[in-house]
């Protein structure tokens, strides 16, 4: 089970990078690029094979040009001399992919780039044959020009609409040409032909052992190995690792019973065994053992599909402001009526920065331009604060989406585990006095009991005073209260707050100031957002903790936030403090003792001069105690 989890986290760091924009960019392009340059090295009949052609010409625009360079660097790289020719396949697929991959007649007739690009082939084979006496068979010559059109046909079939058949032959494609490539002990094409034998489906398994005999590799039946392996990954073992052990089980039973050892084939059929735990769910319901079963299948697939909402909404931005428009439709309301509209030499020189500088605008007739230069100014910059205001929901929302994914996914690790229940080694005190400048308080203090052994203290400070204020601070601690209760994490509770009060325009409404108390260990965390600094109580003195921030809201994909960890293992007191209380008073106040409850030490900072008159003051104090001795 530890191993099974451990394998998972590790699939969704992987996803949770591919939702990034940037690393995406990177590993695509790594990804196209790597693919042109691993087709060059496919060979059959110990001759360089034009399957980079064809999967070319499946591709357009950037990509194309990527798997162009990756195969022009490829050829040379693994055939030396021998691949001059290939470099010619790679440049005339790569030229027709970028002029006719586009056109419409090309999605009309799927067959016309396959046949294309075996016609280039077989000009190319000829030409090296007249001008560079190449001594190519006849039969190798006519296995080049099938291997071109056929590739070219799964490839342009697999970017247009893809199924399965279309995903096995590629499957079986890659194990052919990652089959020449060793990283040391290790052979990548093993590494593949492991992954899909675990990962994918029979007929998948079987094209991936074809890909290697193919290639001819080893003298070990490949073909059957890996169908072997499906069909072990299909006992029910007692132990999961054991179906990605598969492809090695089957390697030494199929070189047992022919007679052929090879060695070399296991490393990279076990660790391509492994690699499969990462590769992404399946489309179908997985089966799951226990009572919970089908309640944590249901919260992964929720989970997983939250997660390609977020990526939707993060991956193509809205269309920035035309502001070519708004100049073209000032100069015509301008110069509409003028005189000299026909002979105007004048006009062809306004550009874009002439809207944020009317002034600088050279016209015989500012008399009419200035002014609505000025008006497609203010209107470029309100369109300009939409836009970026739309960007800012759109952040929140899917800010929103990644935080209840990860909560999903959260709630689908904790189901199988067994029970086990902490036990407190802390029990918490926490006490707060309050007086408000008017009858309703802005300042809302609650404490509470957590899941697993946390203990919350929480205090916000709805801005301002009065029946406002005391609203805004009630509702942002209702709210925080129930996602800390549901087991949210206090930083994902605090920005899905700030994310709300971005979308709702109530910028700086409350300020907000948790400690999050472990009892099982005596730990604290202060998270603070706007909120006043924090003090620690003890009987050496007071220790400041935190620094004020601006209040959330301002901005949904912009983190305020201040994290503070500190100890109360050995009897500190920790003292939360809203806007309206004079922190700073409280260094003055020498005779403070840890030991006194915390009630009447709340009390006694507020009557002692550190409340303020001008706003809503509150106190928070919370000592722990161990668990075995009697609460004071």
């Amino acid at each position: 089970m530890m191993v099974e989890t451990y394998l998972r986290r590790g699939r969704r760091t992987l996803q949770r990078l591919l939702l990034e924009p940037g690393i995406r960019a990177v590993l695509m392009t790594l990804f196209y690029g790597g693919s042109g340059f691993l087709l060059s090295a496919v060979s059959l009949g110990n001759a360089p094979q034009p399957m980079a052609m064809g999967m070319i010409c499946g591709a357009t625009g950037w990509r194309a040009a990527v798997m162009t360079l990756g195969a022009i660097l490829g050829y040379p790289v693994f055939w030396g001399q021998a691949g001059e020719q290939g470099i010619l396949w790679a440049a005339s697929g790569g030229l027709l992919a970028l002029l006719v991959g586009k056109r419409e007649e090309s999605r009309d007739q799927p067959l016309m780039i396959p046949a294309i690009a075996a016609f280039l082939t077989a000009i190319t084979g000829l030409c090296f044959q007249i001008f560079l006496h190449d001594k190519t068979p006849v039969p190798m010559y006519a296995l080049r020009i099938a291997v071109t059109g056929l590739t070219a046909i799964l490839f342009t079939q697999a970017a247009r609409c893809r199924d399965p058949v279309t995903d096995w032959l590629v499957g079986g494609v890659a194990a052919l040409a990652l089959a020449q490539i060793r990283l040391g002990p290790l052979g990548l094409g093993y590494l593949a032909a492991g992954l899909l034998a675990v990962g994918c489906a029979f007929p998948a398994a079987a094209l991936a052992g074809l890909g290697l005999d193919l290639a001819q590799v080893t003298r070990v039946p490949m073909t059957a190995v890996t169908c072997l392996a499906w069909f072990i990954r299909l006992i029910p073992f007692d132990k999961r690792w054991q179906h990605y052990a598969a492809p090695g089980f089957a390697a030494v039973a199929v070189m047992a019973a022919c007679g052929i050892w090879d060695l070399s084939i296991l490393p990279g059929l076990v660790l391509g065994g492994a690699a499969a735990a990462l590769l992404p769910p399946r489309s179908q319901i997985p089966h799951r053992r226990g009572q919970t079963g089908v309640a944590q299948v249901r919260l992964e697939v929720g989970a997983e599909m939250l997660f390609s909402t977020r990526q939707l909404l993060t991956e193509v931005e809205p269309p920035p402001v035309d502001a070519q428009a708004l100049l073209d439709r000032a100069v015509e309301r301008a110069c509409g009526t003028c005189s000299a509209r026909n002979k105007c030499t004048q006009r062809v020189t306004l550009t874009t920065d002439h809207i944020l500088h009317p002034l600088e605008a050279d016209c015989r007739k500012q008399g009419r331009l200035i002014p609505e230069l000025h008006f497609a100014q203010e209107r470029l910059k309100a369109l300009n604060a939409d836009r970026q205001q739309r960007l800012e929901c759109r952040a929140a929302v899917a800010q929103q989406y990644c935080f209840l994914g990860e909560y999903l996914r959260s709630l689908a690790d904790q189901l199988p585990r067994k029970a086990q229940r902490l036990e407190p080694e802390f029990e918490a005190q926490a006490a707060a006095r309050s007086h408000g400048k008017e009858r309703a308080n802005g300042d809302r203090c609650l404490a509470f009991s957590g899941p697993e052994c946390r203990y919350y203290v929480l205090l916000c400070d709805g801005m301002g005073t009065g029946l406002g204020a005391a609203q805004d601070g009630s509702a942002a601690a209702g709210l925080l209260r129930q996602m800390l209760l549901a087991g949210f994490p206090a930083d994902h509770a605090l920005e899905s707050l700030n994310s709300l009060l971005a979308l709702r325009g109530t910028a700086g409404a409350v300020t907000v100031d948790l400690a999050e108390l472990r009892l099982d260990t005596g730990i604290a965390c202060m998270y603070k957002w706007g909120a006043a600094p924090s003090w620690v109580l003890t009987r050496g003195g007071v220790q400041k903790i935190g620094t004020a921030t601006p209040p959330p809201g301002l901005n949904a994909g912009e983190n305020r936030m201040v994290t503070e960890k500190l100890s109360l293992r050995r009897g500190e007191v920790l003292i939360m403090l809203s806007d309206g209380v004079d922190g700073e008073g409280i260094q003055h106040l020498l005779d403070l003792s840890p030991d006194a409850p915390p009630g009447e030490l709340a009390a006694e900072i507020l009557e002692r001069g550190c409340g303020s008159a001008e706003d809503d003051a509150t106190a928070a104090v919370i000592r722990l105690r161990p668990a075995s001795l009697p609460t004071a």
